[in-house]
């Protein structure tokens, strides 16, 4: 008997992000974690703007409390300015895991999503009507049923493995060690400090005499063991790269890890589900893994609830692979390219040189700052030629409401509904709406602040912030992108068997 409509495996940022998305589509769902406690470990200091953005929409910015943006951006430490061009793609900065991690946590206590800690998932059982969970808690084995399982549980993931979801892998080839120290502070190397011979250390302040040390060592192990590494070893590596010695620190906590990488190659097996690290591991890289979590588990968690509450068109929780997946490998490349320039030897100087004149130029750094920040993303939402169709919208644009008062698109966005905007009183979009508007699609009238270019008349925008259907621009009409990406009645509840990519009818 199914307990419940979605069992979320993982609590860090993006199996809670998943959590709350799915709950706000009106979906039933629980989170496991294996610890008993959240780590307080924080392995990524903030996470780029579209992560930003998307968190903004659904109004969880000021619960992080006080961040930094910023100003400068660099593909595999090879810097560029991000103010050359015409719109801010600085990231948030010196955040911890942890308060993000707390942050969405008090979002789901509000919402009513309860985080199982302590739960240890042991086994997968799959039928046609969901999937049966075993797990090892605090009160001896157990078995829970809901209708769909995701696995948000990290690199080498248990989900992935009981699901035999394969993957594609490259082996690791070098090791880093990671520690969060008090007590004593290095001098600050927040994007690193290259050495000779394919070293590189980094040590980031974080406040309150805290900061985090970073050694990247061809000598290290390859595939380190996290548990066994003591903090003698990560001074005695700091010491012979730099000379500093902090043996006199406090280490809050510390890591160990290889630079092996893995794509799942499907995102979705049935009823069992990936995002995050479980679906595309790379090595940790300028919280670029967990930024991409983030948008998994934002492009994921509408489509799950609308398929679980029967009005979601054919097809559509497949989108969630077809469009997530190619940007998991995208990002694989991009990290594996920016690792070489980062820590490749002196003998790539040259590299380094060229890319750091070319991305001088405005064109290059807008490509390496749309990688950089996840604002290059443009997905296959229909066919016409505005140049924001397929694109995130960008959520700090501003309507003038018939009353006079001001909104930013992100705050329409807060409640995770689609949003169709008209930009005036006689409905710019009235020759193409249907009679009656799918479930969960607002509709917002009113002017835009500052007139855009090209004109976006009436604009259709999913529930994680991209546009499906522009007036002028798109060669659909509003009916259907309506009927491609939501629908206007319920559906018969789907039956028949599993197969490997969903339901069998």
């Amino acid at each position: 008997m199914k307990t419940t409509d979605v069992i979320v495996v993982g609590a860090g940022p993006v199996g809670l992000m998943l959590a709350q998305e799915l709950r706000l589509g009106g979906a039933d769902v629980s989170v496991y974690d294996k610890l008993p406690a959240p780590s307080g470990e924080s392995r990524a200091l903030g996470f780029n703007r579209r992560a930003a953005e998307s968190l903004g929409q659904r109004g969880l910015l000021p619960r992080l409390g006080a961040f930094r943006w910023g100003p400068m951006g660099h593909f595999g430490g090879v810097r560029f300015d991000l103010g050359m061009l015409d719109e801010d793609h600085s990231g948030v900065l010196g955040l911890s895991q942890a308060r993000t991690e707390e942050a969405l946590s008090g979002r789901l206590e509000e919402l009513g999503v309860p985080v199982r800690r302590g739960r240890t998932v042991t086994g997968l059982r799959e039928s046609a009507e969901g999937v049966t969970v075993s797990f090892d808690g605090p009160g001896g084995p157990g078995r829970e049923s809901a209708a769909y399982v995701v696995g948000c549980d990290g690199a080498g993931s248990t989900v992935r493995a009981l699901a035999g979801i394969p993957v594609t892998g490259w082996e690791a080839t070098r090791g880093m060690y990671t520690a969060e120290i008090t007590g004593v502070t290095p001098r600050p190397r927040p994007i690193g400090e290259r050495l000779a011979g394919g070293s590189m250390v980094v040590c980031t302040p974080l406040g309150e005499g805290r900061c985090r040390i970073v050694i990247h060592d061809p000598a290290l192990p390859a595939r380190p063991d996290p548990g066994a590494l003591t903090f003698a070893e990560v001074a005695d590596a700091w010491r012979r790269l730099t000379g500093e010695s902090i043996e006199d620190a406090e280490p809050r906590w510390l890591w160990a890890c290889g630079n092996s990488a893995a794509l799942a190659t499907r995102y979705r097996r049935g009823r069992v589900l990936l995002a995050g690290d479980a679906a595309h591991e790379i090595p940790p890289l300028a919280a670029w893994g967990l930024s991409a979590g983030l948008q998994d588990a934002v492009n994921l968690g509408w489509k799950l609830a609308a398929t679980l509450q029967n009005r979601a068109p054919e097809g559509l929780l497949d989108t969630y692979h077809g469009e997530r997946h190619p940007v998991g490998r995208e990002l694989i490349r991009n990290a594996r390219a920016a690792s070489k320039i980062y820590l490749g030897e002196d003998a790539l100087d040259p590299v380094r040189e060229v890319m750091g004149e070319l991305l001088a130029h405005k064109g290059a750094a807008e490509q390496a700052a749309g990688i950089v920040s996840g604002l290059g993303i443009r997905y296959d939402l229909g066919k016409g030629e505005h140049p924001l169709l397929g694109r995130r919208m960008p959520p700090e644009r501003e309507l003038t409401l018939p009353d006079g008062t001001r909104t930013r698109v992100a705050d329409l966005l807060h409640t995770a509904h689609a949003l169709l905007i008209t930009t005036d009183n006689n409905n710019a979009a009235a020759p193409h709406l249907p009679g009656r508007l799918p479930d969960r699609v607002d509709t917002v009238t009113g002017t835009w602040t500052t007139t855009p270019e090209p004109a976006l008349d009436a604009v259709l925008i999913r529930p994680d912030g991209y546009i499906a259907w522009t007036s002028p621009g798109t060669t659909d009409d509003l009916t259907q992108a309506l009927e491609r990406w939501f629908t206007t009645e319920n559906r018969p509840p789907a039956r028949g068997r599993v197969t490997a990519c969903g339901i069998d009818r």
